[in-house]
């Protein structure tokens, strides 16, 4: 794999060329949150940040998006597909982040092939951003991630100070090189090592820690009756602020809206953590509390999901723990299940 190198005094040159050519969305600040937004000025992108607030899988799975719209009845009316996308760059996802698009890739390519996310997911090249900083609750090392991970990104840059180390690691990746190539020099060994050193000793950094995947995979396949899970709910409000800050959920519903025979079906996140989530219309709920959607949601993440596709639902990015209004760790609650 070929390694370049970006002077820092050039970064915005790159994102310049990046706006002319594709629709860039880069984690912006705004009322101290962070989030993924289109940007028209390279100014406005954020380089120097621990993690964005909100993860990027919204650019790929909107949380409201017209699915199609459609006017008159079945015989005389008609569909009308929503228009094409420009392709697109994501810059300064976390590897954590980048990570999550591929563990939700098997859900949407699973059984069915969903061609709205499957769509966006090929036309859109990935742009990572090593960290430097990780966050208190981040635990990415305990899920077989890392701060520089390069799982599911194309592009992964390090901040080396004076200057980028960029590894290409798709064709997608390579495409976007070659169109920008003239900004970027051959990195030298002593970049390399650089990078690697400072890779681990952002690493160590890190010092919260879960039992590995396999192993608490194991351990909740004898836990489901266990009285920890009525014993931990208590405190839960099902708010689902989890799910929705979360980078690898993707529950969503589906409605019709019509108004004057003129209609569009409509998808939009919902949340296992909701009553209605899985409330049936004859009024039967098998997850009547917030105990069994609790419950779930974590058998969901490292049970259920690793059962099927051999990958944890979780990239640690610590997010739900950060954000919980009733200061619900994760790492505390995975810790006591090992201890059980």
């Amino acid at each position: 794999m070929t390694a370049f190198s970006l002077p820092r005094n050039e970064a915005d040159d790159f994102l310049v060329a990046l706006i002319e050519k594709q629709s860039l969305f880069a984690p912006v600040e705004k009322d101290s949150i962070i989030s993924y937004q289109l940007v028209a000025n390279p100014g406005d992108a954020l380089w120097n940040f621990s993690n964005s607030t909100v993860p990027p899988k919204g650019i790929l799975f909107p949380q409201t998006e017209t699915l199609f719209k459609f006017t008159g009845s079945e015989v005389s009316g008609g569909i009308e597909l929503p228009p094409q996308e420009k392709e697109t760059v994501i810059f300064g996802i976390r590897p954590c982040d980048g990570r999550a698009f591929k563990i939700v890739d098997h859900i949407f390519g699973w059984d069915y092939q969903d061609p709205y996310y499957l769509e966006r997911r090929a036309r859109t090249v990935l742009v990572g951003l090593s960290c430097y900083e990780p966050a208190s609750n981040c635990f990415c090392t305990s899920l077989n991630g890392g701060p520089s991970s390069k799982e599911g990104l194309d592009m992964l840059l390090t901040d080396l100070g004076d200057r980028y180390y960029l590894e290409v690691l798709t064709d997608k990746g390579g495409k976007l090189l070659n169109k920008n190539r003239k900004l970027f020099a051959l990195a030298l060994d002593s970049d390399t090592k650089e990078k690697n050193s400072l890779s681990k000793k952002v690493e160590s950094k890190l010092k919260r820690k879960v039992m590995s995947c396999d192993e608490l995979q194991k351990k909740m396949g004898d836990l489901k009756e266990h009285k920890f899970w009525e014993e931990t709910s208590l405190r839960c409000l099902g708010c689902g602020i989890c799910t929705y800050l979360c980078p690898t959920c993707h529950c969503f519903d589906m409605q019709d809206e019509v108004t004057d025979g003129k209609g569009r079906r409509v998808r939009m996140w919902d949340s296992c953590m909701f009553r209605e989530y899985t409330l049936h219309a004859s009024g039967e709920n098998p997850r009547p509390t917030r105990v069994e959607r609790f419950k779930n949601r974590l058998y969901h993440k490292y049970k259920y999901y690793p059962d099927s596709f051999k990958i944890t639902a979780c990239v640690g990015c610590g997010r739900c723990t950060r954000y919980c209004p009733a200061n619900l760790d994760l790492i505390d609650i995975l810790t006591e299940i090992g201890k059980i």
